[in-house]
C-alpha cells in the first residue's frame, strides 16, 4: 500500500486552483453594500480604496489577496507602491478622501467598510485575518470585524 503525503502547500495551491471572482461580481457587491446608486460610482469607490489598500499589504498576504480578487482588482491592488512605515487608520482615510473628489472623512471611511466588507466575504476569514494582522489597530470595522481584545 503506498502512503500518500500532502504537501505543506496545500493551501496556496488551493488558492491558486479556486476560480476567480469576477470583477462585476466584486462591482455589484460593493454597490449593495455602499447603497451606490450607479455600478460606475461603485467602480470608482472599489478601485480608490483598493489602491490604499495595496499601499499597506506586503508579502504573503499581497500575493494571495491578489490570487483571490479579480484580476482588475489585482492590478489595483499590486501596483500600489508599499508604503514605508505603518498607516493609521486615520492616514488610511484621509488618503481615501484626498483620491475621491468631494470626499469627507465620514465618506470616505464608509468607502472603506464597504470594500473591506466585500473583500472578507470574497477572499475568506483565514485571509482576512492575516491581512488584520499586518495592519496597525483600527482597521477591523473595516472588515465588518469587532477590534480584536489587546489588539497591539
Amino acid at each position: 500500500m503506498t502512503t500518500t503525503t500532502v504537501p505543506a502547500t496545500t493551501r496556496q495551491a488551493h488558492a491558486r486552483s479556486a476560480p476567480r471572482p469576477r470583477w462585476s461580481r466584486l462591482i455589484e457587491d460593493v454597490r449593495r453594500s455602499g447603497r451606490y446608486p450607479t455600478t460606475e460610482q461603485a467602480e470608482r469607490v472599489t478601485r480608490t480604496v483598493l489602491s490604499a489598500l495595496g499601499a499597506l499589504v506586503i508579502g504573503e498576504e499581497r500575493v494571495e489577496l491578489a490570487r483571490a480578487l479579480p484580476e482588475a482588482a489585482a492590478r489595483v491592488i499590486a501596483s500600489q507602491i508599499p508604503a514605508t512605515r505603518p498607516v493609521t487608520v486615520a492616514e488610511f482615510v484621509d488618503s481615501i478622501a484626498a483620491r475621491s473628489e468631494g470626499a469627507t472623512p465620514a465618506t470616505a471611511r464608509w468607502d472603506a467598510g464597504s470594500v473591506l466588507g466585500v473583500l472578507t466575504n470574497l477572499v475568506g476569514e483565514d485571509l482576512s485575518d492575516r491581512v488584520l494582522r499586518e495592519l496597525p489597530p483600527g482597521y477591523a470595522p473595516f472588515f465588518g470585524r469587532p477590534e480584536p481584545a489587546g489588539a497591539r
